[in-house]
């Protein structure tokens, strides 16, 4: 069954971004996804689909990572400079964007096209991040230097201004209405950003404690609070490896393969997602393309497939 969640039309854009993290293989995220039948798959649910291909990204051997606070900052600033204006565009011709990963740092991208057209007709954007990671570390208390494990701080106002300021203005979305959901590591300095960031962080214990219902659904209030709406970001890692092998960043003891499709069919119900991206799916990883396959699996409970 079909419950169109979102309308009628998506527009679906890859960003095969690998120079956030610190393992090579998710740039070919976007074409595993592809490969699982995702356009056609969404076509066979009613809607109209167009495919806008890939934003360009630089080659890492053709670029030295300048600081190591923050490898490879100005490519990726600029391949969410790209991504930001296609995501934008799409939203600006009606469509619903979904976007294909490539490392988490791309969301700094989507989110900015997001909040941008929203902030045009004086909205503000909601975020429900999905993740077994915070993704709030900033240059300062990054161990790694990987720009993967920054975004969301980006996106609220905290990190390199490059990134932060996409389109001349920080935040993107303001913290109170930034939801993450899954997480169950954290880096030790990083712990500190989430609890002082303003942010609502739903952990893995509070998922075994009340449930997925209880927490998308205090989830999708508060990203949804005073908003046009929300984007979800969904890092394949937030589901147990188990049942996702292909990504970069495995954690034990992560979303089930039903949790996650209940996370999204609720974010489809509740008609107020105004995009998604579905980010980390690495395909030197995987097995017999397994993560790619899920990914489509869940964008299509995103998008209104139903059991019944």
């Amino acid at each position: 069954m079909t419950d169109k969640a979102l309308g009628s039309r998506i527009a679906i854009v890859g960003a095969p971004l690998d120079l956030g993290a610190g393992r090579r293989g998710v740039d070919m995220g976007p074409s595993a996804i592809r490969v699982a039948q995702l356009n056609a798959r969404l076509a066979a649910l009613g809607y109209q689909v167009e495919d806008l291909g890939n934003v360009g990204v630089e080659q890492q051997e053709s670029r030295h990572y300048g600081d190591a606070r923050a490898r490879y900052l100005r490519e990726i600033t600029r391949t969410c400079q790209r991504l930001a204006a296609v995501v934008e565009r799409a939203l600006r011709g009606g469509a619903v964007p979904l976007v294909l990963g490539g490392d988490h740092s791309l969301a700094i991208g989507s989110v900015a096209g997001v909040s941008r057209h929203y902030r045009k007709s004086k909205q503000k954007i909601g975020i429900i991040w999905v993740d077994a990671h915070p993704d709030m570390n900033t240059p300062e208390s990054s161990p790694s230097g990987n720009v993967h494990g920054m975004p969301l701080a980006c996106c609220i106002g905290h990190g390199p201004r490059s990134l932060t300021h996409l389109y001349s203005y920080a935040p993107k979305a303001p913290p109170r209405n930034v939801v993450l959901v899954g997480i169950r590591t954290v880096d030790q300095l990083e712990q500190q950003h989430v609890r002082e960031s303003g942010v609502t962080a739903f952990t893995m214990r509070d998922i075994d404690e009340r449930g997925m219902q209880a927490v998308m659904s205090d989830a999708m209030r508060i990203a949804g609070d005073g908003t046009a709406g929300f984007h979800v970001s969904f890092d394949m890692d937030s589901v147990d490896p188990r049942e996702a092998p292909g990504v970069g960043t495995p954690v034990r003891g992560g979303i089930t393969y039903r949790e996650a499709h209940l996370a999204m069919e609720m974010a489809g119900d509740s008609r107020r997602m105004l995009s998604m991206e579905l980010v980390e799916v690495n395909p030197v990883l995987d097995e017999a393309n397994r993560t790619a396959e899920l990914a489509v699996e869940l964008a299509l409970s995103a998008m209104g497939k139903r059991i019944l």
